[in-house]
């Protein structure tokens, strides 16, 4: 009798590839450890029959484990290079999470221009628990400095602010945050793993939201977590499991297809987006781009809030709506779609009007993507006009 064959078939002591796109197929987690397929399957079940009472198998309830699940998170680990990873059905779900590594009368200091939902759970959930934040331009090491108070337990960062685009520098946060004890938290939603790990630059945790870039399809709702320890692991994997915020199956095994092709995506993503700032940095219509040199995001401010109406109605081929880093463009008004929940008076404090429009790069030719962004703002300064 012969005997089944086992998987992986590769030695388990091969070293990891060092680039980061064979890395990204070449994970350890690509194969079914149980049929050798080249995909790990969808395992759409809720619970999983034990060998025996005395003798439980690895997964036991689906929120709890899942192998779709778990190949995903291998992936994720692998690609931020932490001690674990952790895959929540959003981004919102992931960040919440983290959060919750704090406790009542805890002092956060954040990003100030940050994403909508980030100012809204701070402001309007967390808040209720005893969870305070301030909020600062993280992109000057002197105001964050100057916002610790002894309280102060983390340290809420973006890569790459939202909407304004600006830089973090992960680096100097880390120092600031080991010096006053603090919890380094980074949100990496615009860089992603292709363009920036920041555990290797000293951040304690990673997040993303995973229905951006490394889904890349406009097919998937999800967001990830990666640690740079594993007493951190434990910590998230507690909360994960209790909270129950997990990423269902079927989107694991998407967000691992998307993962496949990032750094393709994003080569030519990252190109196109600096080419069209450079374009919309010569246009009478335009008051101001913002593009921080690197990502696949480009704001700009039209020449008055006038032409909004006009330039998005003449559009064809972007997406108008609130997500971003897809492999089509999609145009987003930050002011009625992204930071639509941030009380007017502070979306008028930090500039967000419905003049400031968000442009997330797809796979477009640059040169249609011009034309056709071309059509619209002339249109739209005429009828301003």
């Amino acid at each position: 009798m012969t005997s089944s064959p086992t998987w992986p078939r590769r030695s388990t002591g091969t070293p990891a590839p060092k680039t980061f796109a064979t890395r990204l197929l070449h994970t350890g987690h690509e194969v079914d450890p149980v049929t050798g397929a080249a995909a790990v399957p969808i395992y759409q079940v809720s619970m999983f029959d034990q060998p025996g009472l005395e003798t439980p198998g690895e997964f036991d309830y689906a929120r709890s484990g899942n192998p779709t699940r778990k190949a995903l998170e291998g992936v994720l680990a692998t690609l931020d290079e932490g001690a674990g990873a952790f895959a929540f059905g959003s981004g919102m779900a992931a960040l919440s999470t983290v959060l919750m590594l704090f406790s009542a009368g805890d002092h956060l200091v954040v990003t100030d221009d940050c994403y909508g939902g980030t100012y809204r759970v701070l402001t309007r959930v967390f808040s209720r628990f005893g969870l305070k934040a301030t909020f600062v331009d993280t992109s000057d090491p002197e105001a964050v400095r100057a916002a610790f108070r002894p309280e102060t337990k983390g340290l809420l960062v973006e890569t790459v602010s939202n909407p304004f685009l600006r830089r973090t520098d992960v680096k100097a946060m880390s120092a600031l945050a080991r010096t006053y004890g603090a919890l380094l938290l980074v949100d990496n939603t615009f860089l992603s793993p292709y363009l920036s790990r920041p555990l290797t630059e000293g951040a304690d945790i990673v997040v993303h939201s995973a229905t951006k870039f490394l889904g890349g399809h406009s097919d998937v709702i999800a967001g990830t977590v990666a640690v740079r320890t594993p007493e951190l692991a434990k910590e998230v994997y507690f909360l994960q499991n209790a909270v129950g915020a997990v990423l269902g199956p079927q989107d694991c095994f998407l967000l691992q297809r998307g993962i496949k092709t990032l750094q393709v995506r994003m080569e030519r993503q990252v190109r196109t987006a600096a080419a069209l700032a450079r374009w919309l940095a010569g246009r009478h219509e335009i008051e101001k781009v913002y593009y921080p040199g690197i990502g696949a995001v480009v704001s700009f401010r039209l020449a008055s809030d006038a032409m909004t109406s006009s330039f998005v109605e003449a559009l064809k081929l972007p997406l108008l709506g609130v997500s971003l880093g897809a492999v089509e463009s999609i145009l987003t008004v930050p002011a009625r779609h992204s930071h639509a929940s941030v009380p007017a008076a502070e979306r008028e404090r930090r500039g967000i009007t419905d003049a400031l429009i968000r442009f997330s790069v797809g796979l477009e030719d640059v040169e249609d993507l011009q034309a056709d962004l071309a059509n619209a703002l002339g249109r739209a300064f005429r009828e301003a006009a």
